[in-house]
């Protein structure tokens, strides 16, 4: 595409006013946003209230418009948006992780019909171009397994925590500073993380599990006993999206992992992502950079909107060349811990390691099917935390 571009944009938030800024400065881009498309009439904005219209038909109806580019919080209208958008034959651009997450096929599906294409780099670790290098680089080369810190919010907390602050007194200070939001549930609670690994497993594995399918645990009641067991065996406690090859299956889910000093992300700190791959030719690589923010989140965008101009695509080669399938009937090894020594028994150990009994502090080492831990609602409770042996992973206990 030689011509200049027309970008129809919804949403100006943080990434919105960063993807707007990048536009301007970007002059070899040659591209322009043409109309812009908000929710909030008579909201005061760094631009003059003609630059904005409150009708999506203003874009989606446009035969000007080159490019749809969706940065709104919506989900459910982000869905509607993007599909009209593809309908219509205009390429897309978005940066809504939980849309893409619930709708990843069918928006694929309706861009393969209508010969556009449906690019999201900015919806997983910001300006980390980790989609691109699955899709590009390791095209050819067998995933074997990746750890994800896909979350800022979650990783400055356990940094804190694991600098002496308890949970409370992180959260307190990651809302001050704008890590996290004043409900902070979809960061802390690993939802955030979830649909970031299920995009990620898209393109590392071609497979495409359902949000509720995928088990996602968060940091909500770690407590000082945790960081100092952690701290005692030389690890850290992190929130991976986690991924891996084991045969012919995918395993995935979100959890807090004990994480040692050997490990690339061991020393990933505060609002810092990093996707550590393991490949079978390539081996290992860490990918680090700032995973949110309207700067990191609208370089993303703005690479994305720069591909266009190459009619570029994901292929999702993985898809069409893996036979792979999801499961969540694997074994793990965890670090399971309770104030009462009795919630410990909630969850049936195929192995037991190791015992430790106080009068306020317990916790069991073992070896546990996984199916028993997405029975249990971690998220919701208070007396019951688990903690991830990383690199420990089988289809059967007896191997």
């Amino acid at each position: 595409m030689n011509k200049t571009l027309n970008i129809g944009l919804f949403g100006y938030g943080c990434v919105g006013q960063g993807f707007y800024e990048a536009v301007n400065e970007s002059p070899n881009l040659n591209a322009k946003i043409k109309t812009i498309v908000v929710k909030t009439k008579g909201k005061t904005r760094d631009l003059p209230v003609n630059y904005f219209s409150y009708k999506a038909s203003d874009i989606l109806e446009d035969a000007e418009i080159d490019i749809v580019v969706e940065l709104i919080d919506d989900a459910a209208a982000a869905y509607n948006i993007v599909k009209t958008a593809l309908n219509s034959r205009k390429q897309v651009v978005s940066a809504n992780k939980k849309m893409i997450a619930h709708h990843l096929d069918e928006l694929i599906q309706i861009s393969n019909k209508k010969h556009t294409s449906f690019l999201y780099e900015a919806s997983v670790c910001a300006s980390i171009p980790i989609i691109r290098t699955l899709e590009d680089y390791f095209k050819s080369d067998q995933i074997l397994g990746f750890q994800g810190i896909c979350n800022g919010t979650t990783n400055y907390i356990l940094s804190r925590t694991n600098l002496g602050l308890n949970y409370d007194k992180a959260l307190k200070e990651a809302q001050e500073l704008g890590y996290a939001e004043s409900d902070p549930t979809l960061d802390v609670d690993g939802f955030d993380a979830k649909y970031k690994l299920i995009i990620l497993l898209k393109h590392a594995f071609g497979v495409s599990p359902q949000p509720d399918v995928v088990f996602n645990c968060g940091i909500r009641h770690i407590l000082p006993e945790h960081v100092e067991f952690a701290r005692q065996s030389n690890c850290k406690l992190k929130l991976f999206s986690f991924a891996q090859n084991i045969d012919d299956k995918v395993v995935g889910f979100v959890a807090p992992f004990l994480v040692n000093t050997q490990h690339a992300n061991f020393n990933v700190e505060n609002e810092f992502n990093a996707v550590h791959i393991d490949a079978k030719f390539a081996h290992q690589q860490l990918y680090l950079g700032k995973g949110a923010g309207g700067d990191p989140t609208a370089s993303a965008v703005l690479s994305d909107v720069s591909a266009l101009k190459s009619q570029y695509a994901y292929s999702y080669k993985k898809s069409k060349s893996l036979n792979l399938s999801f499961t969540n009937n694997f074994y793990l090894k965890i670090y399971l811990a309770s104030q009462n020594i009795k919630v410990l028994d909630q969850i049936p150990f195929q192995k037991t390691e190791q015992v430790f009994n106080s009068e306020k502090y317990n916790y069991k080492i073992g070896w546990v099917n996984f199916n028993t831990l997405i029975g249990i609602n971690f998220n919701n409770n208070l007396g019951l935390f688990f903690a991830v042996y990383s690199g420990k992973y089988r289809l059967n206990i007896e191997e």
